[in-house]
């Protein structure tokens, strides 16, 4: 095999590129499973040498330069991380794969007692801790590295640390896949659809069709951007390919059991089903019957990350005595698994009110390393995924409603502390949201009473420290503390939050987390002085390159320079406390009044969170939604019952975490 690679011929094709016939796109750089790149790692050559390193060994393996791109793009778009691995263990530009040699270095976590179902009429259930993850028998999608480096003859830390090698290792893998179908090379790409499918990894056939089928976008698209080590890469589009989508069914690809599934045809599902089981003595897991949206509406879609690999993921969604979400998606190439019909409640979120009117999708990921990084197979997939649930249940493509699980409010004062900090900060919003067809753009003037937050994600680098306990507070006991290792500078789509216009001026107080005052602190999982991309706030004051915002009650001031701005105008409505108060209640959800509830449903106690709305301050309105409460307890669904008042809320946009406020307590303002 390696004499086939290595005397392969260079050929004289070349491809045309120009820069005017792409479609320039955001950055993209997500967190890393690994603690850093290697002490071997490539440093930073010119400009334009990757894309030379791309022709190159376009040429040396006779695979057309386009496909080698596609391939490329979709699973890093370009980047080349340094050296460190993915969520899954893969490395470079083509993100090959050596996940034995990533997970040796990986964080393994307790998954101790989880409260995602966020209501005190069950009690928390204590889980085993997960095992490590099995490495032995590591499924051919996270060894592609080790294949790579037979039929390249290139050795294996070779491919982990050098991009130009990775490239070559890629180029090598697609061409070993073209000639393994039986097929000769060729420079017309749309004969690689087969070649492309497989080097995805996938092992059923809608998973790998999806794959080559966004490769394929990309190459018909186009697409330039700079590289996260300042290579600029272009790939010119070829809207007129059209690939023999037939060649899939000489792959040998199992076909998944989709025929449960609620997703779109545009992403590769099969039903994994978590289980609905009865303990005896009154308990059971892991979700909720229900009868949604005829029951309960659906407002808020809520992005998780796993904290753990694919088959941790998996193990623990089908264990009865842990929690429960709609959708888990793989990193490596986008697969999407469903586990609880969207009917039914799972238990993913940590607030009752909002697990009962949400969908969860977690995400194969860890947020503890910067410099971990999620593909572009999988934001696409989930992309899709949120554009498919939006259209169903009616849902605004907004941060209102397109939740992280970092933005749900514990439901009482007691539960603030406990809640989860993930996706974290190194999520790229701006990325997704233009992937969702609502990019973050300026809807207002100069001088507008909201911002939306919405730094250039490569350039804003807040440092952050705690990285080694990080992911502790995913799904053990968090703490929001600072301390321990500095976080690798990475690109970050959140800003940080001052009590004055200076750098050096304390951090805002999140009183919820820190009941004694203290100063909130630049640690991972610290989200009280955080606001991040797409999140909207009333501007309370500007001075020269700062802006403030009201944020928990008090002023909190951002760096937003007019040179660099870190957010932009917006046009939203806002609420402020009704004349003659001097300050309003904040609530974890929206809670009926008593007379609403029937007779064996018990009163759910009105528990308002330690923060205040006080007058002359302005938040951003989210929905308007009556006081709910699902009374599940038993297995039995006899006994559920839809609890909906009469007293209204808003929704608001109150610190990093959404809040709730009485309607009959404010008064709404277009601005």
């Amino acid at each position: 095999m390696q004499g086939f690679a290595l005397a392969r011929s260079r050929s004289t094709r070349r491809q045309a590129w120009t820069a005017g016939a792409a479609v320039a796109t955001a950055a993209l750089l997500l967190p890393l499973l690994s603690s850093g790149p290697s002490a071997t790692a490539d440093v930073r050559p010119s400009p334009s040498a990757l894309q030379r390193e791309f022709a190159a060994a376009a040429d040396e393996f006779d695979v057309p330069q386009s496909v080698l791109l596609g391939v490329s793009y979709l699973q890093s778009r370009w980047d080349a991380h340094g050296g460190a691995a993915s969520v899954t263990g893969g490395y470079g530009p083509m993100h090959l794969t050596d996940a034995r040699t990533a997970l040796a270095e990986a964080p393994h976590h307790s998954h101790g007692a989880e409260d995602a179902r966020g209501d005190d009429a069950r009690a928390v259930r204590a889980v085993d801790e997960a095992a490590p993850p099995e490495t032995a028998s590591l499924p051919p999608r996270l060894r592609t590295l080790e294949q790579a480096a037979q039929v390249s003859g290139i050795d294996p830390g070779e491919l982990r640390d050098s991009p130009a090698a990775n490239v070559r290792g890629g180029a090598a893998l697609l061409a070993d896949a073209q000639k393994s179908l039986g097929r000769p090379p060729s420079d017309d790409p749309a004969q690689w659809y087969g070649a492309v499918a497989r080097f995805s990894g996938a092992d059923d056939v809608a998973t790998a069709t999806t794959y080559a089928d966004d490769v394929f976008d990309v190459i018909r698209t186009g697409q330039a951007r700079t590289t996260d080590s300042g290579q600029r890469m272009v790939l010119a589009a070829d809207p007129g390919v059209a690939p023999d989508r037939a060649q899939v069914a000489g792959l040998g690809l199992r076909t998944a059991d989709a025929a449960r599934t609620e997703c779109p045809s545009s992403v590769a599902c099969e039903w994994i089903p978590a289980p609905y089981e009865e303990f005896g003595q009154g308990d059971y897991g892991n979700h909720d019957k229900a009868d949604r949206p005829a029951s309960q509406s659906v407002e808020y879609i809520v992005i998780h990350d796993t904290e753990a690999t694919w088959d941790t993921t998996l193990r623990l969604v089908q264990n009865p005595q842990y929690v429960s979400w709609q959708y888990s998606l793989r990193s490596s190439d986008g697969h999407i698994a469903q586990h609880v019909p969207l009917k039914d409640v799972a238990w993913h979120a940590g607030n009752w009110f909002v697990n009962a009117k949400s969908v969860g999708l977690e995400h194969e990921g860890f947020l503890v390393s910067p410099d971990a990084w999620y593909t572009e197979a999988m934001y696409r997939t989930s992309a899709r995924l949120v554009r498919y649930l939006a259209h169903r249940f009616d849902v605004p493509l907004d941060r209102q409603h397109i939740l992280g699980h970092d933005n749900v409010p514990g439901t009482t004062t007691a539960t603030i502390r406990g809640m989860h900090t993930d996706p974290g900060p190194y999520w790229d919003w701006a990325h997704y949201f233009t992937l969702l067809g609502r990019p973050f753009t300026p809807e207002a003037g100069p001088g507008s009473p909201v911002v939306t937050i919405r730094p250039d994600y490569d350039a804003n680098r807040p440092l952050y420290t705690g990285c080694t306990k990080a992911s502790e507070a995913r799904w053990g006991s968090p703490r929001p503390e600072a301390g321990g290792e500095a976080c690798t500078p990475h690109g970050s789509g959140a800003v940080r939050l001052h009590t004055a216009p200076s750098e050096s001026a304390p951090l805002v107080k999140d009183i919820g987390l820190r009941p004694g005052g203290q100063d909130s602190t630049t640690g991972v999982n610290d989200t009280g002085a955080r606001a991040s991309t797409g999140q909207q706030y009333a501007v309370a004051g500007r001075d020269g390159d700062w802006t403030a915002i009201w944020y928990l009650g008090q002023k909190a001031w951002f760096h937003n320079p007019r040179t660099e701005p870190t957010a932009v105008p917006a046009r939203a409505q806002v609420l402020t406390p009704r004349d003659g108060l001097a300050e309003v209640p904040v609530y974890g959800r929206a809670y009926p009044e008593a007379s609403a509830y029937p007779a064996g449903v018990p009163v759910q106690p009105v528990s308002p969170l330690p923060y205040k709305l006080r007058a002359g301050q302005e938040y951003v309105v989210g929905d308007r939604l009556p006081g709910e409460y699902l009374y599940a307890t038993t297995f039995d669904t006899a006994g559920h019952r839809v609890v909906r008042g009469q007293e209204m809320y808003y929704e608001v946009q109150f610190g990093h975490r959404v809040a709730f406020v009485k309607a009959s307590d404010v008064e709404v303002t277009a601005r």
